[in-house]
């Protein structure tokens, strides 16, 4: 029992990803097709450690006979070909903001509502939420579930790689030239990003939010409950992969410690570290290339009546990105697609 998948934007960070987490994971590939642009044709990629695989041209694929398209390529990419790709039998799965807040797109966290996959063939397109979005609602869950949070403000601190292959390039570059005594030239980023944060991700709504906070909002509740009140600040910081998040809670029921401790660690992909000591606790680097969302630095808020204040960390590419996306096909494949013999 195998099925066809084709991953689109596979040359960029979160494609090379899902290539892999797709491998890793033991999917059941019967044909990989790796897609992207016209310049990249012909371009190798890899699909585990001995496969290597040649891009193919996007906008001349014909999606008949694929099962599953994997989508990492921007809203615009999204717009033109997921609706070609699921007019032509294709289920996309698709990790820009493109589709996340379209009413008849289901927006999914597997361990989070999976319940809600069952809508994608409404229009054979399910959405992947925000990198943040994903690792906050994997931490919301299980305490909203025993405890029912009344309101969630989140400062996010991101690392460059949301900003795919051009923002590490350029922290990479920024780095070395600051080192060398070089002019430091910004492409990718408002300002300079090495040794630097910038309070600023995606573009200036009228509200002065970004669209970065206004997304973990409008996402978090419609993966979680409408019911929730979700401010966020976004700053982007000079870190290669893994985003961080500090998150201040409240609850309409009494919440404690050890209460949150336990439904926290009893929750599928989440991992409680919180000691008390110095190093007692999970930084982005510890997380790069795992698929847990790390929780750390649990404690009472004292300034509200049911308050609770962590740190939460992912890999933003993994969790935030490609292994949502192939959690979300393996749950396709187990309960909704025919099984191709």
């Amino acid at each position: 029992m195998s099925f066809k998948v084709a991953v689109v934007g596979a040359t960029g960070a979160v494609g090379r990803e899902m290539l892999q987490t797709l491998e890793e994971r033991n999917f059941p590939i019967e044909e990989i097709v790796p897609l992207a642009s016209e310049k990249s044709i012909g371009k190798e990629v890899s699909y585990g450690d001995k496969r290597i695989l040649k891009v193919q041209n996007l906008e001349t694929f014909d999606f008949t006979g694929t099962e599953i398209a994997l989508f990492s390529a921007g809203s615009s990419i999204a717009t033109k070909f997921a609706p070609k790709a699921a007019k032509q039998g294709a289920v996309v799965i698709d990790n820009s903001s493109r589709w996340r807040m379209e009413t008849d797109v289901p927006l999914i966290v597997p361990e989070v509502n999976s319940d809600a996959l069952g809508g994608y063939s409404k229009r054979n397109i399910i959405a992947n939420p925000n990198c943040s979005t994903a690792q906050l609602v994997m931490a919301l869950k299980p305490l909203h579930d025993v405890f029912k949070i009344n309101r969630v403000v989140v400062s996010t601190y991101q690392s460059v790689s949301g900003a795919g292959s051009s923002g590490m390039d350029e922290l990479f570059n920024q780095t070395r030239a600051v080192y060398v005594n070089d002019p430091v030239e910004n492409h990718e980023f408002s300002k300079k990003i090495a040794f630097n944060c910038i309070p600023h991700i995606d573009t200036f709504m009228d509200d002065g939010f970004t669209k970065e906070e206004w997304k973990m909002t409008a996402e978090t509740r419609k993966i979680l409950d409408p019911a929730i009140d979700v401010v966020a600040h976004c700053v982007r910081v000079p870190v290669f992969i893994g985003h961080s998040e500090a998150v201040f809670i409240e609850t309409k029921k009494p919440i404690d410690e050890q209460g949150a401790r336990d439904v926290l660690s009893a929750f599928p992909g989440v991992i409680v570290v919180d000691h008390r000591e110095s190093g007692g606790y999970v930084t982005p680097e510890e997380c790069a290339g795992e698929d847990g969302v790390y929780i750390s630095r649990l404690r009472r808020d004292p300034t509200v009546k049911n308050g609770l204040i962590f740190w939460c960390v992912a890999d933003n590419l993994r969790k935030g990105a490609a292994l949502n996306a192939v959690q979300i096909a393996e749950i396709l494949i187990e309960n909704h697609l025919k099984k191709a013999g």
